[in-house]
């Protein structure tokens, strides 16, 4: 059943500062329905909501009346869900509805749904007439705590995830806690590896305070996804403020990336969530910093225990009969990686986060003690 309408109470607004390009991002509940919500916005005679099979359903109707006083018309593009739709056929569907409907440059697109629906409606915004608005509306824990926030847009290639995009930043971000009521476990569970990904990396208080506060999270208590959503969109508004395009600083956010990536393009996408491959990816990153002498066996597996603890998977699967050498193929199409050279996130126990090139024997030393069952 969709989530309980609501009046809309803003609980947080976290802005990412990038001068003239800045946005709000805004938390509360009951905004999706609310058409204050969406005051404020480009002004435009079309709008297109993009959604998904899933998500329409649910919230589509609700989106569409709210905003419906803002613009002449409300175009609806409804896609199939999945990581594995992410591809160039799905995303080519968004631009038909456009063209066919005679959508100009100055049509706001909002993204209702996902990591995938926001990767896939920003990139087509960033591309439509080389630029028109977006807006992004995250139904999901990771896609409000990660995806939808700072600017990354982009589709996968059969040879590696997200390789095909663009850093376009949307005009505003609009987290309604409600319609984390409607989220299955698994895809919850997949949220929560983003939230647990900024403590090692950023904030040892916000990992103290997952560990406290696990059954409040797996049980969807208010306060807690509240704080959880705000201060994982605080720490990266900051970094992003920093290092809008990954040059430098914002590659830490891949903590555990580049091992999930692997997984996900190793299994065939859709077969892991994201977020699972992510929190194995976490994992198997977090020996590779005890291996380095970075953190102690206990940080270790503190860490494993919490990923495990919120329902993600701690073992990697194996990708075939030379299995490190699979992964480290896989590897080398990371964006991080440099002259084919893999650049891997490591950590420390005081949540500092880096970039650095590691053997490829030692990366092959961690897939094996992490792989199997």
């Amino acid at each position: 059943m969709p989530a309980t309408r609501r009046p809309p109470a803003v609980l947080h607004t976290v802005t990412i500062d990038l001068g003239a390009r800045s946005y709000p991002i805004v938390i509360g509940t009951g905004l999706l329905g609310a058409a204050e919500t969406w005051a404020g916005l480009p002004r435009a005679a079309m709008a297109a909501i993009v959604t998904n099979t899933t998500v329409a359903p649910l919230y589509l109707a609700r989106l569409r009346a709210a905003v419906q006083p803002h613009y002449s018309h409300v175009l609806e593009v409804v896609l199939p869900d999945g990581e594995e739709h992410k591809d160039w056929p799905t995303l080519n569907r968004i631009f038909d509805a456009l063209l066919q409907a005679g959508a100009d440059r100055q049509t706001v697109l909002f993204a209702l749904g996902g990591g995938v629906i926001g990767d896939m409606t920003g990139f087509a915004a960033a591309c439509y007439m080389r630029g028109v608005p977006f807006v992004q509306v995250p139904t999901t824990l990771l896609a409000q705590v990660d995806s939808s926030v700072g600017g990354k847009t982009a589709i996968n290639h059969p040879l590696g995830k997200n390789m095909i995009g663009a850093f376009y930043q949307p005009q505003r971000v609009v987290c309604d806690l409600d319609t984390l009521a409607t989220l299955p476990a698994r895809e919850f569970s997949a949220g929560l590896a983003e939230v647990i990904k900024y403590g090692p990396i950023a904030d040892p208080a916000l990992l103290d305070w997952v560990e406290a506060h696990v059954e409040g999270l797996m049980a969807r208590e208010p306060a807690c996804l509240a704080h959880a959503v705000r201060r994982s969109c605080e720490i990266k508004a900051a970094v992003v403020g920093q290092d809008e395009r990954e040059s430098g600083l914002r590659a830490i956010l891949n903590f555990g990336h580049t091992f999930g990536h692997a997984i996900e393009a190793g299994l065939g996408y859709g077969r892991w969530l994201h977020g699972e491959a992510v929190g194995c990816g976490m994992v198997m990153a977090l020996e590779l910093s005890r291996r380095l002498g970075l953190v102690s066996d206990a940080y270790a597996a503190r860490l494993r225990r919490l990923i495990a603890a919120v329902g993600l998977p701690v073992r990697a699967p194996v990708l075939g009969p030379d299995n490190a050498a699979r992964y480290l193929e896989l590897m080398r199409v990371d964006k991080k990686a440099e002259g084919g050279q893999i650049r891997f996130v490591v950590v420390d126990e005081a949540g500092h986060a880096w970039v650095r090139a590691v053997p490829d024997a030692l990366v092959a030393e961690v897939i094996d003690a992490c792989s199997g069952a």
